[in-house]
C-alpha cells in the first residue's frame, strides 16, 4: 500500500475517533437545558464528560496536524475555502471550553446561566457545521487552477446548499442522540430514565435524516465499500434505538458509537481517492496523489505514528476506565464547590 493511501486511512481513523468520542460531548452540551431540571442535575450532566472532553478534542488537533503534514495542498485549500465555518467551529470550541472551566467559579445563578448558554451554543455550532463542512467536501467545491496552483474560487454561500445543510442536520441529530445514550449509560436515577426515553425519540428523527443523507451520498459519489459501511451504520443505529427502548444502555451507546464510526468511514470511502473534489472539472480535483507531501515526509510521519499512537490510545483508554462509574445527584453536594475543569 502506498504511503499516501496509508495516511489518508490514518486521517480517516482520526476523524472517526473524533466524531465518535467528541460527538457525545456535543450531545451532552446540547441536552443541558432539556434533561437537567435544577443545578445539581446540570452538574451531573457536565460531570459525565468533565474528565474526558478535552482528551476527546485531541483527535481533531491530531487530524488537522496530520492533514497539514501529509496533504499540505488539501490543508491549504480546505482552510482557505472553508475559513468562515472553520473559524466559527473554532470559536464554538473555545467558548465551550471556557464554559467548562468558568461556570463553577462563582456561586451566582446569572453567572452560571450565561456559561450554560455558552456551553449550549459551543456544542450546537460545531455539531452542525462539521456536517456542513464534510458534506461540501464530498459534494465538491469550486476548485480551479490559478497561477499554477489548485485553489478554491467559491464563496461562503456556496457552502450553504441543500445537501450540505442536510449533512449538518444529520451530525446535529446523531450527536444529540449519541449524547443522550451516553447520559443514560453514565448516570443513575431520574435523569438516566429521561435520557434513555429522549434517546429513543431523537434517534428516530436522526435515523430518518441519516438514511436520507447517506442514500444521497451513495447515489452521488458512493462505492461498493461505502455502501457496506452505510448499511452497517443504519443497522447499528436501529439496533441502538431498540436497545435503548428496552433499557440496555450499554448496547444502545455502542450502537450509536458504531453508527457514527461506520458512517464517517463510509464518507471517506466514498471520497477516496479524492481528498477535495472540484465541482468545476474533475481534472482540478485534489487527490491523495497531487495533494500529498514528499515520500520522505510521509515516511518520517509513519515512524512517529507507529511509536506514539499506541501510547496515546492506551492513556485515553485508561482515563475512560478510571471514570467508568455512574454518577447521580447523590454524588453532588448541595453547596457549589470550586474545583477543576473536570467538575461542575
Amino acid at each position: 500500500m502506498e504511503l499516501t493511501t496509508v495516511w489518508f486511512t490514518l486521517i480517516a481513523v482520526l476523524w472517526i475517533g473524533y466524531f465518535a468520542l467528541e460527538g457525545f460531548d456535543f450531545g451532552v452540551g446540547m441536552l443541558l437545558p432539556v434533561l437537567a431540571r435544577d443545578e445539581r442535575e446540570k452538574r451531573v450532566l457536565i460531570n459525565t464528560i468533565g474528565p474526558v472532553w478535552d482528551g476527546n478534542e485531541v483527535w481533531v488537533l491530531v487530524a488537522g496536524g496530520a492533514t497539514f503534514a501529509a496533504f499540505p495542498e488539501w490543508y491549504a485549500t480546505l482552510f482557505s475555502g472553508f475559513y468562515l465555518p472553520l473559524l466559527l467551529i473554532l470559536v464554538g470550541l473555545i467558548v465551550r471550553g471556557l464554559a467548562f472551566e468558568y461556570r463553577h467559579k462563582r456561586d451566582d445563578a446569572a453567572w452560571r446561566r450565561n456559561w450554560d448558554l455558552a456551553l449550549i451554543i459551543g456544542s450546537v455550532v460545531p455539531a452542525l457545521l462539521w456536517g456542513v463542512a464534510f458534506a461540501n467536501i464530498l459534494r465538491g467545491v469550486p476548485i480551479e487552477e490559478l497561477n499554477g496552483h489548485l485553489e478554491y474560487t467559491g464563496g461562503f454561500f456556496n457552502l450553504l446548499n441543500p445537501y450540505a445543510l442536510l449533512g449538518g442536520l444529520m451530525t446535529l441529530t446523531l450527536f444529540l442522540t449519541h449524547g443522550a445514550m451516553y447520559v443514560a449509560l453514565k448516570t443513575d436515577g431520574d435523569i438516566r430514565h429521561r435520557a434513555r426515553a429522549l434517546a429513543v425519540r431523537t434517534g428516530i428523527g436522526a435515523a430518518v435524516i441519516a438514511v436520507a443523507f447517506l442514500l444521497w451520498t451513495q447515489v452521488m459519489t458512493g462505492s461498493v465499500a461505502s455502501a457496506v459501511a452505510f448499511v452497517v451504520a443504519a443497522l447499528c443505529l436501529v439496533g441502538g434505538i431498540a436497545a435503548a427502548a428496552v433499557g440496555r444502555e450499554g448496547w444502545a451507546f455502542l450502537g450509536t458509537f458504531v453508527t457514527i464510526a461506520a458512517g464517517v468511514a463510509g464518507l471517506f470511502l466514498a471520497l477516496f481517492p479524492d481528498v477535495m473534489p472540484s465541482s468545476i472539472d474533475a481534472a482540478y480535483s485534489l487527490t491523495t496523489t497531487n495533494a500529498a507531501a514528499t515520500s520522505y515526509t510521509l515516511t518520517v510521519m509513519t515512524v512517529v505514528a507507529v511509536v506514539f499512537t499506541p501510547i496515546v490510545l492506551a492513556y485515553q483508554a485508561w482515563s475512560y476506565w478510571v471514570f467508568r462509574k455512574r454518577i447521580s445527584v447523590q454524588h453532588i453536594p448541595e453547596e457549589t464547590l470550586a474545583g477543576s475543569g473536570s467538575a461542575a
